[in-house]
């Protein structure tokens, strides 16, 4: 093989964005453009999930973090509801007959706070006018002839009471005890000490009567009662009227602004009710006994239950409802029932009933993140409830699990409400696959994806989204070089030339702070410099770590050698995530092999550092080895392989190639080019196989080389099919062009031994061997003469076996 036919020219490094391409000079002289670029499959499933009114046909919108999910849904969303109806107000009223269940009363948009307004001011006119009804002179005559007449006819009943008691011999007198009897003998009264000197007949004749004058006061006081039930009934009656004359006409003036709500007139039909019999709630107090510093009775709450507790308010609402809990707690989503505390304990009432973000969603669109809804307590089983049963309970979360509450229970509200849910495909797949209802009521997928084809569409819709944003926020507009550096950085985030990213999220921030070194460069407009300048600040500011590393590395504390040859040692590449940040580094994997039948032993398995797929790599290399070189004999080898110098757990398949290359390096003794590195993934059929990350793990060897010298023949070795991946930085590519710096492509393992040891590979011939003096020839070779020296000395242990057993028999 010709390594010149192996080797990636410089052009085909990294997308090249040709600026010529774009009709502009600069984004200023773009229209302004709203439309959603490279989402056509989830904008089609988030207008069906809208679109749609059957029940349980909630969406769930799937996607990466960054990839403008929140945006595009309440921009959909908000486009469909201008032209939805208004909702309805809900109220909670007083419950007359069941205090502890407060009504439920549903009002048109607007008329639920003009009714709770109305309610107020005839709070405001009780106040004022019953306590004018009872001061009036009017009401004071009316009174005052009731107890007129009702003491008079009293009087009329004492006296007859006095005339019936002198028949038998007795005087009637009324003290503040009570009625007194005094007996009375030839016109003398007798003192009660005077009784006892009277005869044994004279006693009891006073007795006799006295008991007929007793049941005479009996009498008295029988019609008395009757007399004060009358006078009372008079008197509230009286009342009744009175404040009844003032209310009913304000009543009638609300039942005709209400006329077309039967529960509104239901509604004030119990007021009156209510105000008519408690008329003694709107009565000054009587004075207090005891000098208390605090009222203990608020005379203000008899008027707290004719208030009217607004849950929705739609009166500033246009069209239908679209809310975003980013806080999504129980109380937050449902309500709550608020208390208040005083003298030592809580109270509460109707009017501190409070609605969560479900109901004022309520006719429209909930939109909330599932992590969110996940982590705060009760709210997923909450949220769940609501979308199966078209309702909101307002109740303690103590209820909800058996603790016993005691306090109010509201009436459910009814509600119609779409809930669009933000999630990652992880969260989806998990709830679909262990929450049985998830399944039945987030029945609309909407998949956000994170790329889209590079087309010279797509291109020109990013510089329509960077003039969208460059006005949106007042920043410096982009020339076309800085857009096609743009668009340049955005197939570099998917690490593909035929790409770009949809993470606009990232392409946002890089935006902003181009604007930012423009500014700083007193330019007028944002160029390519300023871009790459933007790129390279980002980079600077976290990778500190790759900086601490490559310096390990320069000083020779982490071991790297980039020039001379070694047997059973290669130059493997790996890339360390940060999370906003990922680099490569050079590792060195080195193997040993012998005669043996153990075969291959993964060190860093043994040592438990080694993870699962990188266990299954390893075993994937035993495959090759047994089906390449063991046809015509057995593969007596033993081999150990290990990455030097890690310490932390070693994971991915990325390093198999290097890991067989070492292997097959040691067995056969053929030295490796340490200023080569390789990357690649093999199967059982020796095909190099894509990996990620090979921008990282290219430019992480370069920066390795650089630091100790280029040679002119350093270089990487990558798999044919991550060519299209490549996004190398401008100085990496530069010094391909130069020719100091190299980097090749590998199709087999086979192409990875001739460009590391630069002997031919040598392919099996008809007879089964492989060609003369090839990289395959000599391991061939190795690997029989390795079966023959274990067969050799697997003899004499063999003979003195059967030796051992002829001697048992005889």
């Amino acid at each position: 093989m010709d390594i010149k036919n192996r080797e990636i020219p410089a052009d085909k490094l990294c997308l090249i964005c040709n600026p010529d391409e774009f009709k502009f000079k600069t984004t200023k002289e773009l229209t302004q453009w709203d439309e959603i670029i490279g989402q056509e499959r989830a904008v089609k499933a988030i207008k069906f999930g809208l679109g749609i009114k059957s029940k349980g046909f909630n969406i769930y919108v799937s996607g990466a973090p960054g990839t403008g999910k929140n945006t595009i849904v309440k921009a959909m969303i908000q486009k469909l509801s201008k032209d939805m109806p208004v909702p309805e107000d809900w109220c909670y009223v007083y419950n007359f007959t069941d205090p502890d269940r407060p009504r439920l009363i549903n009002l048109s948009a607007g008329w639920g706070r003009a009714f709770q307004k109305d309610m107020d001011g005839f709070i405001e006119f009780l106040n004022v006018e019953i306590p004018k009804i009872f001061e009036s002179k009017e009401y004071e005559d009316h009174k005052s002839r009731v107890i007129a007449e009702y003491e008079k006819a009293r009087e009329s009943l004492f006296t007859e009471l006095n005339e019936r008691a002198r028949e038998f011999g007795f005087q009637m007198s009324v003290s503040k005890t009570g009625i007194m009897k005094i007996p009375v003998i030839k016109g003398k009264p007798i003192q009660p000490q005077d009784i006892a000197g009277l005869t044994k007949d004279q006693r009891r004749e006073i007795e006799e009567k006295e008991k007929r004058v007793d049941s005479e006061v009996r009498d008295f006081f029988s019609k008395i009662r009757i007399l004060e039930k009358e006078a009372n009934e008079k008197i509230l009656d009286l009342n009744r009227q009175a404040v009844n004359f003032v209310i009913q006409p304000r009543l009638e003036e609300l039942k005709a602004k209400f006329s077309h709500y039967a529960k509104v007139s239901d509604y004030l039909n119990s007021v009156q009710e209510d105000i008519l019999n408690n008329l003694g709630d709107f009565l000054a107090p009587p004075p207090s006994v005891l000098p208390l510093p605090i009222d203990l009775f608020d005379r203000g709450k008899p008027f707290t239950k004719y208030k009217v507790n607004v849950i929705v308010d739609n009166q500033n609402t246009k069209g239908a409802p679209v809310i975003e809990e980013t806080n999504p707690t129980y109380n937050n989503m449902i309500g709550r029932i608020e208390r208040k505390a005083k003298f030592g304990t809580f109270y509460t009432d109707f009017t501190m009933v409070k609605g969560g973000s479900i109901l004022q969603a309520n006719g429209g669109f909930l939109i909330v993140n599932v992590l969110d809804v996940l982590r705060s307590p009760f709210s997923w089983d909450a949220l769940k409830r609501v979308i199966k049963k078209d309702e909101v309970k307002i109740e303690d979360v103590g209820e909800l699990y058996g603790f016993v509450s005691g306090g109010l229970k509201p009436e459910p509200i009814p509600v119609s409400v779409r809930v669009v849910v933000l999630g990652s495909p992880l969260f989806y797949h998990l709830l679909y696959t262990y929450d049985e209802d998830f399944k039945k009521i987030f029945k609309v997928k909407a998949d956000f994806d994170v790329e889209v084809k590079g087309t010279e569409d797509i291109k020109e819709e990013y510089a329509y989204f960077i003039a969208r944003l460059c006005e949106n926020e007042k920043l410096l507009h982009f020339d076309r070089e800085a857009v096609a550096s743009t668009i340049e950085y955005a197939a570099r985030l998917v690490d593909h030339k035929e790409k770009l990213s949809l993470r606009f999220s990232d392409i946002c921030d890089l935006i902003r702070e181009s604007h930012f070194w423009a500014a700083e460069d007193k330019s007028s407009i944002v160029k390519r410099a300023h871009v790459q300048k933007a790129i390279d600040e980002k980079e600077y500011r976290s990778n500190l770590i790759e900086e601490k590393i490559q310096g390990l590395i320069e000083e020779g504390t982490i071991m790297v050698s980039v020039e001379v040859d070694v047997v059973g040692q290669v130059n493997g590449l790996s890339v360390y995530d940060l999370g906003d940040f990922a680099f490569g580094k050079p590792s060195r994997i080195t193997a040993r092999t012998y005669p043996g039948k153990e075969g291959l032993m993964n060190i860093d398995r043994e040592a438990k550092l080694s993870g699962r797929i990188h266990n299954k790599a390893v075993l994937i290399l035993s495959g090759y080895l047994s089906g390449r070189y063991a046809i015509d004999k057995p593969l007596s080898l033993s081999a150990s392989v290990c990455f030097e110098q890690s310490y932390g757990e070693v994971e991915g398949d990325s390093a198999s190639a290097a890991e067989l290359i070492a292997i097959l390096s040691s067995i056969a003794e053929m030295p490796i080019k340490q200023e080569l590195a390789i990357t690649g993934s093999i199967n059982q059929k020796g095909e190099i196989q894509p990996i990620g990350g090979v921008n990282e793990k290219i430019e992480g060897f370069f920066m390795v080389c650089k630091s100790k010298g280029l040679t002119s023949n350093q270089g990487v070795i990558i798999p044919h099919q991550n060519v299209k991946n490549l996004m190398l930085k401008e100085e990496v590519r530069k010094a391909v062009k130069d020719n100091k710096f190299h980097i090749y492509s590998a199709v087999s393992v086979d192409d990875c031994l001739e460009l590391l040891t630069g002997i031919p590979a040598g392919e099996r011939q008809k007879d089964g061997t492989f060609k003369k003096d090839t990289a395959n020839y000599l391991i061939d070779k190795k690997l029989k003469e390795m079966a023959e020296k274990l067969k050799k000395a697997e003899k004499p242990e063999k003979e003195v076996k059967e030796k051992k057993k002829e001697k048992n028999e005889e």
